[in-house]
């Protein structure tokens, strides 16, 4: 089961590394709010229909009464993480998303610790400290990072969304540690972004007047990968990640998001990848090692599996 939960994690991050780019091309056209909008109705149409497929197979109905908490892990993951996710990514540069957001990691384990009780050991400290310095040598050239006052508030909205989807992940942690079954999490948690996105996005579009620009096939195409693989397919692996393995461990597994970032740029836009690439992919690797060792007898209590 934790290999099936290391190869979710990998698989929604993945997702994601190629998200940004995606992301960049659509919010050229579609206001960052409205563009959520969409998102989150393509994902919950999606997961209704996986639902619907899965469900009757396994007779796990959720029941009524635990509906709100679903909608408040949804109004911190789906509408505050994600809305500041695009309006950061409108705002600022690709380079400072990459940055910023790659601290998220080390506010899951501050979250797991807090509300989970979850221990901290040494050895998972710094498999954190290890995997992050990866991504930082891996993604950036420090000297082309902004970090001017012209993009002060997109670093904010993104240095929020970090801090947010840490504690989104530990939210679903604790909700499947309660036995809420990781779908019923992921179809529900759309509807309570939907309280955050849907304002926002008819501020943006009736008093900001912001406007949508020409609907191209591609355009099409980038928000159906938002919605059904980045929202609906990603989310629900990232979820089965937490469920089943310690969360300290799964929230490490975000940082091959930035490493399949730069894999694809290299691929898609023919940019090379130097040493520092290898030198930080090597750093990640050894860092998500250093954290699945188990721990020793004695050091602190595991959140079970």
């Amino acid at each position: 089961m934790k290999l099936l939960g290391a190869l979710s994690g990998l698989a929604a991050a993945s997702i994601w590394g190629g998200m940004y780019v995606v992301s960049d091309v659509v919010l050229e056209t579609v206001p960052p709010f409205t563009l959520l909008v969409a998102r989150l109705l393509l994902g919950m149409i999606s997961l209704a229909i996986m639902a619907a497929l899965i469900t009757p197979r396994t007779g796990r109905r959720h029941p009524r009464t635990s509906l709100l908490p679903l909608l408040g892990i949804g109004f911190v993951g789906y509408g505050l993480s994600l809305g500041f996710q695009f309006w950061g990514t409108k705002l600022s540069t690709a380079a400072n998303g990459a940055l910023i957001t790659s601290a998220a990691p080390a506010f899951i384990a501050v979250f797991a610790f807090w509300l989970l009780r979850e221990s901290l050991t040494p050895a998972r400290l710094a498999a954190l400290v290890l995997a992050t310095l990866g991504v930082v040598t891996v993604v950036f050239d420090l000297e082309a990072v902004r970090l001017g006052a012209d993009v002060l508030w997109g670093n904010v909205a993104l240095f929020g969304a970090a801090v947010t989807w840490g504690l989104y992940s530990v939210l679903v942690k604790r909700a499947a540690a309660q036995g809420t079954p990781t779908l019923s999490i992921t179809v529900m948690a759309p509807a309570g972004g939907l309280a955050v996105a849907v304002p926002l996005a008819i501020w943006e579009l009736v008093f900001a007047r912001a406007t949508i620009g020409r609907i191209t096939t591609g355009v099409i195409g980038g928000t159906l990968f938002l919605g059904v693989v980045c929202t609906a397919l990603a989310v629900y692996l990232w979820n089965k990640s937490f469920e089943l393995l310690d969360t300290t461990v799964a929230s490490l597994l975000f940082f091959a998001q930035p490493v399949v970032g730069a894999i694809l740029s290299a691929w898609l836009l023919k940019e090379p990848l130097g040493a520092q690439f290898f030198a930080g992919g090597a750093m990640i690797l050894l860092g998500v090692l250093l954290a699945s060792l188990p721990a020793r007898p004695g050091r602190g209590n595991e959140t079970p599996n």
